[in-house]
């Protein structure tokens, strides 16, 4: 996600022609976007976005559980240590 930020602001900067990135090659302006891609690609290829995603989800389930847990009156785990 940051190199589709950087190569975004990049972009813009050099279509309106800003700062020292006006006379930078174009390639340079849009290597971002390629690095980009190729993060995705490998993400996507290793696993990496699906275990992002699981432990997403389990984080969100182990809350669900403690709050249903204090509403219930029942100690959390983590009350029970203490």
């Amino acid at each position: 996600m940051y190199f589709l930020g950087l190569g975004l602001i990049l972009l813009v900067m050099k279509w309106l022609e800003i700062g020292p990135v006006a006379v930078w090659d174009w390639w340079v302006v849009l290597a971002p976007f390629g690095l980009a891609i190729a993060w995705w690609a490998w993400a996507d290829a290793s696993g990496y976005t699906k275990r992002k995603a699981m432990e997403v989800e389990d984080a969100r389930r182990k809350d669900r559980i403690d709050r249903s847990r204090d509403a219930l009156g029942m100690l959390s785990r983590k009350n029970k240590r203490r």
